[in-house]
């Protein structure tokens, strides 16, 4: 490939794609070009695709340079690290721990954010850099602070972005603890996914400033939250959007094998059988897994897959008290359930499907979070329509 046609395939095609999506603005686009991506990406990538995050095998850079070169201009996010940097080999690791993510997340996020000159911004995943750098070069360096807990990945990305003559305040430490020293700021944007939104970050926001933060229940789903911070120290707003980002390392949880709710015993074990006409595909979808998730509180699902095309779901409590299976065969129109617990976790996922169905089938945006001294409520067009909870 000549450098033309590299060009070519580059940071132009990438602009003139994320233009057309509208997620790549007018006044984003000067930065856009003074730092572009391949300044913040290392020689050995895992890329993905877009719209999917399961990366794929990885691509060293000096072994072949055009195909590195045309994944970092693909409108896709690429994994830069496994398993917290554990993982160094060949292949793939366990367990993706950094990456750089897909352009149109980062300026839809970007855009979300609705910076302005002289605004003041605590960035919480300081990752490849490439997102600070874009802070950098819109509001001027001293104006962005940016968090990162990899002390690797902040050497790494603290080179990068000082070659790109970028030098915003960097911070190794708990992005969960936010900055205190150089709040308050006008703007937060987190580039890793919580459960709870921390409340240093909303301390350390001045009243009428903007959260942008990736939100997921335990169950599963997630979408970007846009929260404006009020004089009493609480935050509320819609949520903007899909998104799939990894988990703030301070909120990661552990999820137990299926192993320690059989406890030894073979399945079905003790469970309890029971057919639904509620097929497991209907609940696969990501933001019906999202409305699912803001209703059965602490549990999660798997799924076990057979070379046939069937499946069996597997739901389980974060307790290690019940656990549920619901078993996926095509062609049918009934399907075997078992469950077992204190917990019916398959009845909770039905109840949380057919809200969700009778309230219209809401996208994301219909949803809204409010974050104060009491806690975390999930609203369904408005803060006085909460999203009911399966259990108490």
């Amino acid at each position: 490939m000549t450098k033309h046609e590299l060009a070519e395939a580059g940071p132009e095609r990438l602009a003139s794609a994320l233009l057309d999506k509208g997620v790549l603005t007018s006044d984003w686009l000067p930065a856009f070009e003074a730092v572009p991506r391949h300044l913040f990406m290392p020689d050995v990538i895992w890329p993905g695709q877009a719209g999917m995050n399961r990366p794929n095998d990885r691509v060293i850079r000096s072994a072949e340079p055009e195909l590195w070169w045309q994944a970092v201009y693909r409108d896709a996010p690429i994994t830069t690290q496994w398993d917290d940097g554990a993982y160094t080999g060949p292949g793939k690791g366990k367990i993706p721990s950094s990456s750089n993510s897909m352009p149109s997340m980062v300026f839809s996020m970007l855009k979300a954010l609705d910076v302005d000159d002289g605004h003041h911004v605590l960035e919480i995943g300081t990752g490849t850099g490439w997102n600070a750098a874009l802070l950098a070069r819109r509001l001027g360096s001293a104006n962005v602070v940016t968090v990162e807990v990899d002390p690797a990945a902040a050497q790494e990305a603290g080179t990068r972005l000082e070659a790109a003559g970028c030098n915003p305040v960097t911070v190794v430490g708990d992005g969960a603890q936010g900055h205190a020293p150089r709040a308050p700021y006008d703007r937060v944007i987190a580039t890793c996914s919580v459960s709870r939104i921390p409340s240093a970050w909303i301390e350390q926001t001045r009243p009428g400033g903007v959260i942008v933060a990736p939100w997921g229940p335990t169950y599963g789903g997630e979408a970007v939250a846009r929260l404006t911070v009020a004089d009493d120290v609480t935050a509320s707003g819609h949520f903007v959007g899909s998104s799939a980002f990894m988990r703030l390392r301070a909120q990661r949880t552990a999820r137990p094998h299926v192993r320690d709710y059989l406890k030894g015993r073979p399945w079905p074990a003790d469970g309890d059988r029971s057919v639904t006409s509620l097929s497991p595909d209907e609940v696969g979808d990501w933001v019906v897994m999202f409305a699912i998730g803001l209703q059965v509180p602490a549990a999660f699902p798997w799924m076990e897959s057979y070379p046939d095309g069937s499946y069996t779901l597997w739901l389980r409590d974060a307790a290690v008290t019940s656990w549920a299976t619901a078993d996926y065969e095509p062609n049918r129109s009934e399907y075997e359930v078992v469950q077992s617990g204190p917990r019916k976790l398959w009845d909770e996922v039905e109840t949380a499907h057919r809200w969700w169905v009778e309230q219209g089938q809401p996208d994301f945006n219909r949803f809204g979070l409010t974050v104060g001294p009491q806690g975390h409520s999930v609203w369904l067009d408005t803060p006085d329509h909460q999203v009911p909870l399966t259990v108490r």
